[in-house]
């Protein structure tokens, strides 16, 4: 029974479902278990509340030690209040703490730079007999070295210790090391009676740190043996500061590299702005993992090569043998949103909810704010209500996202009231800026592009672009684009295709416009010209999307879509519908 309720504890995803399970421990006597409970404590406090999770351990009638140990790690990063309340309730109860104890104790007071309560557990530490603790004494260094800073105290506990191990001397060095003090650090490093590959590789790392580059490939060098963390350790330093020439050095001498020293040699030519060295490195990769995609497709973005960005995220899907992560669909959708690409926005949303991508906060974030820029607020705020959890972030971008589409509603009313008189409509546009102090941004330029398009006024238009105070990004061409398209007129054609490319010549969606009014205007040769460039480059335009959720799955349905379970029947509906249709028609 006992591993029976361990497997449900662990398969709790819900509220329901914990509290569920926990009945279960109730009624089968085990709220005394030194296994479950503790766990219970820890995914109660997770899934439902801090509050729910204390609750548990008073309904315990004799706590354990571990049960405490088990609480107390729980709160560190989360609550201060709570460590201490259980600490003192553990004393009242008459359970002797242990070295783990303290240990959870002074992490929790670090993460909340509570130096004067660890000063209290330090003596509380001496009263109770763990001065000859190497474990309890490392960590009083370690809190004080990260506390406030207070590298006397720190000194002072590692001199006073009778017995010291290797994590001694790495603590005390690494502490110099973090307040810059690596003269110190060196001095200590080299007194040290045995050394381990941490300690030389946190001395390097605190060099490299502080911009000691030159001692840092001195003590390298010295090195008896080195492992892959000490490699990748010097090319992450240089790396990082801007030496991607020095960092390649190292990286070549390697005798085996790792998927993570070529991670790093791509990132540090992607983060150089040496994008096209980060693809020869990031194409050299034996076996990619979603870590090495991840700095490619986030190099391009960083780059703003937005086009670039979404291709490699195309391969990537292609590829198949990595799955992306979160990180990958937020430097993905990041891209769209600077490319206001709305349909793969949609597309990203879609494979997020078919793949049950948990909606972090970053990621609901991203999402939001793709569709916000793209001006789709409606899916805007269904991703806002789907996340579990919002932060500030999430509610300003929901508020610009409205703000921006409220003052686009609002010009856009005016300007089709004012549409028969383009001095009015003009004025009006230009009273924004005068009169009322609003900044005319691109998305506002766009709009009275797409109106005069729209009213076919093509050389007013085009007058209008040449008089913006902004450079007319890829947005505003394309809608003058479409625009010629509804018109059928091929005259803009050729110049409007130039600029577009300029920008973005590898945009499916684009190239897709542009064959489009070739069609419409009778060029076909143009047209078969740009679908055979489009072939040779490898430009995929990803399919048109659409989905539905039944119950708890979500259909996806693809634009000629093969891999559908139920496609005949799909297909064999349409075809009726179609049937039908051209029956109409007739009629």
């Amino acid at each position: 029974m006992q591993q029976k309720l361990l497997k449900l504890l662990q398969k709790s995803k819900t509220s329901k479902q914990l509290k569920e399970t926990h009945l279960q421990i109730i009624v089968n006597g085990l709220m005394n278990n030194n296994f479950i409970v503790p766990k219970l404590i820890t995914f109660s406090s997770n899934f439902i509340s801090l509050d729910y999770g204390l609750h548990v351990f008073e309904s315990l009638q004799n706590p354990t030690l571990i049960s405490y140990n088990t609480l107390i790690q729980f709160f560190i990063g989360k609550t201060l209040r709570y460590a201490l309340y259980t600490y003192n309730h553990m004393r009242v109860s008459n359970i002797t703490p242990n070295s783990f104890t303290f240990t959870f104790l002074l992490r929790c007071f670090e993460s909340f730079d509570a130096l004067q309560a660890g000063e209290v557990v330090h003596s509380q530490i001496a009263k109770m007999g763990f001065e000859s603790s190497v474990f309890a004494k490392n960590t009083l260094m370690d809190f004080y070295a990260k506390c406030g800073g207070n590298l006397g105290s720190a000194r002072k506990v590692f001199d006073e210790m009778s017995d010291r191990d290797v994590v001694s001397w790495n603590t005390m060095i690494g502490a110099y090391m973090i307040h810059g003090n690596q003269e110190y650090a060196l001095c200590l490093f080299e007194a040290m009676p045995e050394r381990n590959l941490i300690s030389w590789n946190s001395v390097i790392a605190g060099l490299l740190k502080v911009g000691n580059m030159e001692m840092a490939r001195s003590v390298f060098k010295r090195m008896p043996e080195k492992n892959d963390v000490s490699w990748n350790t010097m090319i992450s330093g240089y790396v990082k500061l801007g030496d991607v020439e020095t960092a390649r050095a190292i990286f070549d001498e390697m005798p085996e590299k790792s998927i993570s020293s070529w991670t790093a040699m791509v990132s540090g030519y992607a983060t150089s702005g040496a994008v096209q060295s980060a693809r020869k490195m990031f194409d050299r990769i034996p076996e990619k993992n979603v870590v090495s995609w991840n700095a490619m497709i986030a190099g391009y973005v960083n780059n703003h090569m937005f086009d670039e960005a979404l291709s490699l995220f195309q391969h990537m899907l292609i590829d198949g043998n990595c799955k992306p992560n979160q990180t990958t669909l937020i430097s993905v959708l990041s891209a769209c949103s600077h490319l206001g690409s709305h349909e793969h926005g949609k597309w990203i949303d879609s494979f997020i909810r078919k793949n049950k991508f948990d909606l972090s906060v970053p990621l609901g974030n991203a999402l939001i704010d793709t569709f916000a820029k793209c001006g789709d607020m409606e899916n805007a705020k269904a991703v806002f209500l789907r996340m579990a959890q919002r932060c500030i972030i999430t509610w300003t971008t929901m508020i610009s996202g409205l703000a921006s589409r409220m003052m686009l509603y609002l010009l856009l009313f005016f300007q089709l009231a004012l549409m028969e008189d383009a001095g009015r409509r003009e004025r009006v546009f230009y009273q924004m800026v005068n009169k009322f102090g609003i900044k005319p941004r691109i998305e506002h330029y766009g709009c009275m592009v797409d109106l005069l398009g729209r009213a076919g006024k093509f050389e007013e238009a085009l007058i209008f672009i040449k008089s913006m105070h902004l450079e007319p990004n890829v947005v505003i061409w394309a809608t003058l684009l479409s625009a010629c398209k509804t018109y059928r007129n091929g005259e803009l054609l050729e110049s409007l295709t130039r600029r577009i490319l300029e920008q973005e010549p590898n945009n499916p969606s684009y190239l897709t416009l542009i064959m489009n009014l070739s069609s419409s205007v009778g060029r076909w040769q143009d047209t078969l010209n740009f679908r055979i460039a489009t072939r040779d480059q490898g430009i995929v335009k990803i399919p048109g999307c659409s989905s539905i959720q039944i119950g708890n799955n979500v259909h996806e349905f693809l634009a000629k879509d093969t891999k559908h379970p139920q496609r005949k029947e799909i297909y064999r509906v349409l075809g009726c519908l179609n049937g039908h249709l051209k029956s109409c028609e007739v009629e």
